[in-house]
């Protein structure tokens, strides 16, 4: 290892009752197989809440991206490369990975920053399968870009396609950060031209949401039916729900036409359904979408380069880890796009 990664490091511990303190921690050796990571940035996600309020046993950050500063035993990528990490520990060689399908190993080892240590610390030590180098003109800032932005953004409108090919028109359930990364990568992937409906509760994110080309719905005093009305749609062929609520979920399944999908990405509440009459006779369908294989970066990383200036708009705050306590309180109020602690 370098002379220059101290022994220790000064970092965010989530110790419960949404409080954040800093304590001392050794930094950790590259063993086989694995690389030590500068974190440069890592961004705020709306799954780390239970961490915010009750605490956890390892450092927290999932959406992490830095410079390699140290590499163990049998690792092929070279100190000083840049790159982002992959949140799952995939196996490589269960029959999920040998297929592509690395958001659904057989045999993780772990989720970064929430079983094992993550990018809120100065350091962040990884397998190097779970490692993507990006050019050396993508700042660490762009490179978290490629994770819950727009790879569960992504992700998500590749499952919209595999039930629908014929996509004209979305509804997005939720103006949060990975609504807006959904929105953005529809607008990517799907063309300029598709009408994509997006509610929430919260003005400043159906603004943010409106600049990025999204038609918004204030469900705090509109509904979704009468949302669409106003923006010339009846029904959507594809509703994708980010919030986890049980109501919104209803309503997007309810906003949904004939040989149309309900794909759910966000975590959290369940659903009603009536089988003959919800599924059976409109031949729609029910779909979950979770997170996205590591072999989507690659035409993810194509995509950041050529709609940079659009991506950067999703990020509205960047702050210090010295205000990651402001930074979360800031967040979870609900009046940011994506928040990024920058190191």
């Amino acid at each position: 290892m370098s002379d220059t990664i101290p022994p220790s490091c000064r970092i965010p511990a989530f110790v419960g009752n949404k409080q954040i303190k800093f304590i001392e921690k050794e930094v950790p050796k590259p063993g086989q197989g694995q690389l030590l990571l500068r974190v440069g940035a890592n961004a705020l996600c709306g799954s780390e809440r239970p961490q915010f309020f009750n605490g956890s046993a390892v450092t927290p950050g999932h959406e992490a991206a830095g410079v390699v500063v140290a590499a163990g035993p049998a690792t092929h990528t070279a100190v000083g490369t840049t790159g982002a990490v992959f949140l799952m520990d995939f196996c490589g060689e269960c029959r999920s990975c040998r297929l592509g399908f690395t958001n659904q190993c057989l045999q993780k080892r772990g989720d970064m920053g929430f079983n094992r240590d993550g990018g809120y610390g100065q350091y962040e030590l990884i397998n190097e399968n779970i490692f993507f180098p990006v050019p050396a003109d993508i700042s660490a800032t762009e490179a978290t870009l490629l994770l819950d932005i727009m790879g569960t953004g992504g992700h998500s409108i590749g499952r919209c396609q595999l039930m629908r090919p014929d996509i004209e028109s979305l509804l997005v359930l939720g103006a949060g950060p990975i609504g807006l990364g959904v929105l953005a990568m529809a607008k990517i992937i799907l063309g300029n031209q598709l009408k994509v409906v997006i509610s929430d509760i919260v003005p400043y994110r159906l603004k943010l949401a409106e600049r990025l080309g999204g038609l918004p719905v204030n469900v705090s005093h509109d509904s979704i039916s009468a949302g669409l009305k106003s923006h010339g749609l009846d029904r959507v062929d594809i509703a994708v729900d980010t919030s986890g609520k049980q109501v919104a979920r209803q309503e997007g399944l309810a906003s949904v036409a004939q040989r149309g999908s309900l794909i759910c990405v966000g975590h959290g509440e369940g659903i009603a359904v009536k089988i003959s009459s919800d599924i059976i006779a409109p031949e729609r369908s029910i779909v979950g979408s979770e997170y996205f294989r590591y072999n989507e970066l690659p035409a993810n990383l194509e995509r950041l380069q050529k709609h940079r200036a659009y991506l950067n708009e999703i990020i509205t705050h960047r702050m210090p880890v010295d205000q990651i306590q402001l930074a979360f309180e800031m967040f979870f109020g609900g009046e940011t796009g994506k928040v990024l602690i920058e190191q």
